[in-house]
């Protein structure tokens, strides 16, 4: 379970997504984008529309159930991306590097890239935006939804 937890907005996502984007034209150009399931979709979409990139691949990873993190199991391949040349690899977070070092072995030519790194898992991408620490879950726009929190004047009127 972990210690604290990061909300990262839609805004956020969005600005460390171009952020991300504005480093890989360095690296690039790119001939596709493979987006890591479900997390690496919407940051690769978004990287996708600032690179002029067209072709999106998708492959699908799973290791976690909530908060637990289980075994790698690999549920669809990116076939598009042969061996990796000449694409790019999108994730929103590199947590353990497990999920990673998977995609590397089976795309070993590309770039891995994410918006979110923690220490355990940074070693094993080549770029990422910002750093969380390893204890901190981090809540995605899409986890979420706001709700109304009554102001500190209101619970202190009720406790009167």
């Amino acid at each position: 379970m972990a210690k604290s937890y990061a909300t990262v907005t839609w805004d956020q996502l969005h600005r460390d997504a171009r952020q991300l984007a504005s480093t890989l034209m360095n690296r690039g150009p790119f001939r596709g984008i493979v987006a890591i399931t479900r997390g690496g979709m919407i940051p690769a979409a978004i990287i996708a529309r600032e690179l002029d990139c067209r072709l999106i691949e998708t492959i699908s990873v799973v290791t976690y159930d909530e908060e637990k993190m289980g075994e790698a199991n690999v549920i669809k391949k990116a076939e598009a991306a042969g061996d990796g040349e000449g694409f790019v690899i999108i994730d929103d977070l590199v947590d353990s590097g497990v999920t990673a070092q998977l995609v590397r072995k089976l795309l070993p030519k590309a770039v891995f890239a994410c918006l979110y790194a923690k220490p355990a898992g940074r070693p094993v991408t080549d770029l990422f935006v910002v750093e969380v620490p390893q204890d901190t879950w981090v809540l995605f726009p899409w986890d979420t939804a706001p709700l109304f929190i009554p102001p500190l004047a209101s619970k202190s009127v009720e406790k009167a």
